[in-house]
């Protein structure tokens, strides 16, 4: 390093220690591919927009728990070595950092964190079913349809996929919870196959006597064969414990029987534990949650209402809440009026309220887009998941938001003596089953505009303190995107010396250049990758691909710049001069060179096609790493316009990226 770009780095280094609150606030170190991630004591003393502002920093933002600058391919690597060696802190490995982050975190938070990662996987399901089961609440109340033969019979289908779909819920969270924790995620499937064998007594029929239980005895014990339809808690339960199970037999069984014995012992085991402990504690804990809310309504009043619509969609997050239709039926049975179905609609619609909410504080994020909108959808029919499990648990706050909405709502359901004559639908469908006594639609209309109202409110209060990193991340990552290109053409400038010396600067620009396919896969947009830094392109525009197999190949002829460390990573130039970098999964660099085997060196010159790196993406996977490949054009110079080819199936022959002179 030249004594010039030390002299820069060391500048850099004293602004970024005093913009996150001094070296005695700074806990830890490290850096990956494109990022340099610090642990702090207190994030709050990090000034984040003056951090975006920094010398050669073309982004900021706070992930795991850790404050991460953007610097890009290359830089951030010296930038670390100085900024670690002014802090004392140069020995820090990356495993390290992230021990230091989870330490942060309380048992709430680690939780919390690890519900959002179990349904991140399964989100696409939880919003199919969501919105299925809305079409058919609409189809179903209109006459036209229960008068046609053919609409009558669409519709049905339509409610089986939908029903099916939430009737493997269990299943689909207990393999997502294996798959978090560790373990190999058919055994999750296996476990949730169990929890809703035909072999055992539905659960929601044995809840309303209609169906005979049978007991066995075992070490003394009584054991219901029940089903576990709509245990979400114990799902998740099962997932972690199968995870630990599969973990501790592949350690322990001897290796010569270890592919016939450890599957067998991980599901003997965990059936018996879902049985004996795990199921009756998980049942106990969420039956506690349920029965307290409907106690609170039966004796506290206007203060058991609100308390009951506020906290209702937590029940949700339990999976208990079906169980709310059997009380419904005996609330009609004996009075004829169903007070629980406005208090639950209003609790749904408060929900809709802070996804508008927090829609309008990331507007400018095209994810967040993609997320909410299809989710306040689904409120608009009754169905919460996607947002309770896409946004709410992924980002914490702002359930807050529509559980204090969801209060509001249910105050006015109490004052105004709302109540339905039916059960099974709410919000927009629901208004059909309000109790028209008392100006009850009117009334039902109120509630709902009060909740929404609140909840939107609310969320964005919340917002202005516990989510303002994320807002201001959000609206500047997106307004200030050319901005960013610009500071990646000036680092390619200052790296343009290196370059001819290498021999690879200085070339004419070509009419046309051609990248070719880089893995075998399916080529995918690099919006759809599932990390900010990548989607947004903060690093620049280029491609990503879902890869069939563990090789990456040279997309062009040129030199390698630098492979990672980390192994997981390569910096690539093209006998014109274009950068790029290959990264090879997301977050990957945590797994420390673990399962990668690069086959060329820095400065090797290579050929089109030829292997760079070989993955193992099995275990890769298992570890619980995405392994989608981006390729980032990194220095796109003056002079040269990139046209992406659409997305399709990849292999070596595919042109993937076009560079054309302009």
């Amino acid at each position: 390093m030249d004594a010039n770009k030390r002299q820069r780095y060391e500048k850099i280094s004293v602004e970024l220690t005093r913009l996150v609150g001094g070296k005695e606030n700074i806990q830890g170190v490290a850096h990956c591919a494109t990022r340099l991630r610090i642990v702090l004591k207190d994030n709050d003393m990090a000034d984040l927009k003056a951090i975006e502002d920094v010398d050669l920093a073309k982004g900021v933002f706070v992930a795991g728990d850790q404050v991460q600058i953007i610097f890009g391919a290359g830089l951030v690597s010296d930038v670390y070595e100085v900024f670690a060696e002014y802090n004392n802190m140069k020995n820090m490995s990356l495993s390290d950092l992230k021990t230091v982050a989870n330490k942060k975190m309380n048992p709430l938070q680690r939780i919390i964190k690890a519900l959002s990662d179990v349904f991140v996987d399964i989100m696409p399901g939880i919003l199919a079913a969501a919105l299925l089961t809305g079409l058919s609440g609409v189809l179903g109340n209109l006459d036209f349809v229960k008068a046609n033969d053919t609409l009558f019979g669409i519709n049905r289908l339509i409610n089986i996929s939908s029903g099916a779909i939430f009737g493997f819920l269990p299943l689909a969270v207990a393999y997502s919870a294996c798959k978090r924790f560790g373990g190999r995620p058919i055994l999750g499937i296996v476990m949730g196959c169990i929890m809703l064998s035909d072999s055992l007594a539905n659960a929601y029929s044995a809840a309303q006597g209609t169906v005979e239980v049978t007991t066995l005895h075992i070490f003394g014990m009584g054991v219901k064969l029940v089903g576990f339809q709509g245990g979400i808690i114990v799902a998740l339960l099962m997932g972690f414990v199968t995870a630990r199970l599969d973990t501790f037999f592949e350690k322990k069984v001897p290796e010569v029987i270890r592919l016939l014995l450890s599957p067998l012992l991980t599901t003997l085991v965990g059936a018996l534990l879902l049985f004996t402990v795990i199921g009756p504690v998980g049942r106990g804990l969420s039956s506690g949650i349920t029965n307290a809310l409907v106690w609170m309504t039966q004796n506290l009043g206007i203060v058991g209402y609100a308390v009951f619509s506020g906290l209702q969609q937590l029940v949700v997050i339990t999976g208990l809440h079906h169980i709310f239709g059997a009380i419904e039926a005996q609330l009609l049975a004996d009075t004829g009026r169903n007070f629980l179905n406005p208090l639950m609609s209003v609790a749904i619609i408060a929900q809709g309220g802070e996804v508008l909410g927090y829609l309008m504080m990331h507007r400018k994020n095209g994810k967040t887009r993609e997320l909410c909108i299809p989710s306040f959808i689904s409120v608009l029919f009754g169905i919460t998941e996607p947002e309770l499990f896409g946004i709410n648990l992924r980002y914490r706050f702002p359930i807050i938001g529509g559980c204090i909405g969801g209060a509001l709502g249910g105050i006015v359901v109490y004052l105004t003596n709302l109540a339905a004559v039916g059960f099974g639908t709410t919000v927009l469908p629901g208004i059909a089953l309000a109790d028209p006594a008392g100006n009850g639609y009117i009334n039902y209309i109120i509630a709902h505009m009060i909740a929404i109202t609140g909840g939107f409110i609310m969320t964005l209060v919340l917002g202005r303190f516990m989510d303002k990193t994320s807002m201001e991340m959000a609206e500047a990552g997106a307004g200030r995107e050319s901005a960013q290109v610009e500071s990646v053409r000036k680092i390619a400038t200052q790296t343009g010396a290196e370059l001819s010396a290498a021999g690879e600067s200085d070339r004419q620009i070509p009419e046309e250049e051609s990248f070719f396919g880089y893995a075998e896969g399916r080529m995918i947009k690099m919006e759809e990758v599932k990390d900010d830094t990548f989607a947004n392109k903060i690093l620049g525009e280029g491609i990503a691909v879902l890869p069939a197999a563990g090789k990456v190949y040279a997309p062009t002829d040129g030199s390698i710049i630098s492979v990672f460390d980390t192994k997981h990573a390569l910096c690539f130039a093209s006998s014109h001069g274009t950068e790029i970098l290959i990264h090879i999964g997301v977050d990957t660099v945590n797994l420390q060179g673990k399962y990668f085997t690069p086959h060329v060196k820095d400065g090797e010159r290579v050929k089109k096609g030829q292997l760079l790196v070989e993955f193992d993406k099995e275990r890769i996977e298992k570890a619980g790493y995405d392994t989608v490949i981006p390729m980032i054009f990194t220095d796109l110079p003056e002079g040269k316009r990139l046209e992406v080819s659409s997305p399709g199936q990849m292999n070596r022959d595919t042109v993937v990226v076009t560079i054309h002179k302009v």
